[in-house]
């Protein structure tokens, strides 16, 4: 097996359908405080989320029917090494593409394998009325009971990033090097189910920011003790989470 490459950078992808998505990304601008790139891909089905100043670290793609979910985009120097390296730990290749690679972990979460390109601003923090600020910091990875173990193993080896027992039993953060945008949090679910995905959102201030998404047509679903469970404007599921948004870190 080859070495480890080292993840410079780190997108996840806001995924909704195609018909979902203008609504989406006009919800997803505007409580991350960015603008759209124009569109690329075959029919314009990928996005960039631009910040003001920093580089971006939020994308969106449209994909088939439903309310989508997220997915991770791990950039590197050398993409075949991280597919390598993946596959050595138990991934698969879902597909090879021209510098690029599609790839399932052991416990099924689509993500993918990209060219570093020069990424190293993390952005800052987005603020709403009232003082409270947010940031979109997190991948939550909503793993089945079964997997729980080998896929927490997975993510920490594939990043060689610090592993950490969550707060409750049934988490687990991968968490990156100062820098770098996103953390990967597990979570055991109470039973079997596919592979998904979801954004979290540290807030200052979890129901001063849930008031202003509410505002922009997102919903409550649930709560729990330290997040509130949403739906955006077209159905994708997120939470907003008690934590700083600086640091990540639980107050």
């Amino acid at each position: 097996m080859t070495t480890r490459p080292i993840v410079r950078w780190a997108h996840v992808f806001v995924d909704r359908s195609v018909a979902d998505l203008g609504p989406a990304l006009d919800f997803w601008t505007a409580v991350t405080g960015t603008r759209v790139s124009e569109p690329r891909g075959e029919v314009g089905e990928f996005v960039t989320l631009l910040p003001e100043v920093s580089d971006a670290c939020v994308k969106a793609q449209g994909v088939g029917d439903g309310p989508g979910g997220a997915h991770l985009d791990l950039s590197v120097e050398d993409v075949p090494a991280l597919v390598e390296w993946a596959v050595g730990l138990g991934a698969e290749v879902v597909a090879d593409h021209d510098g690029w690679a599609v790839l399932r972990s052991p416990g099924g979460q689509l993500f993918c394998a990209v060219p570093w390109q020069g990424e190293s601003v993390r952005p800052p923090v987005t603020g709403v009325p009232g003082g409270a600020t947010s940031r979109l910091d997190q991948v939550c990875l909503d793993v089945a009971p079964g997997a729980f173990v080998a896929e927490t193993a997975f993510w920490a080896g594939l990043t060689g990033w610090e592993s950490l027992a969550g707060a409750l039993p049934e988490f687990h953060l991968v968490r990156p090097p100062a820098g770098l945008p996103l953390r990967v949090l597990l979570q055991r679910l109470g039973a079997d189910r596919p592979a998904a995905a979801h954004l979290d959102l540290a807030c200052s201030d979890v129901d001063a920011v849930r008031a202003r998404h509410e505002t922009l047509g997102a919903t409550v679903v649930g709560r729990g003790a330290r997040w509130t469970v949403m739906r955006d404007p077209v159905g994708g599921t997120y939470c907003l989470t008690g934590r700083d948004p600086a640091t990540g870190s639980l107050p």
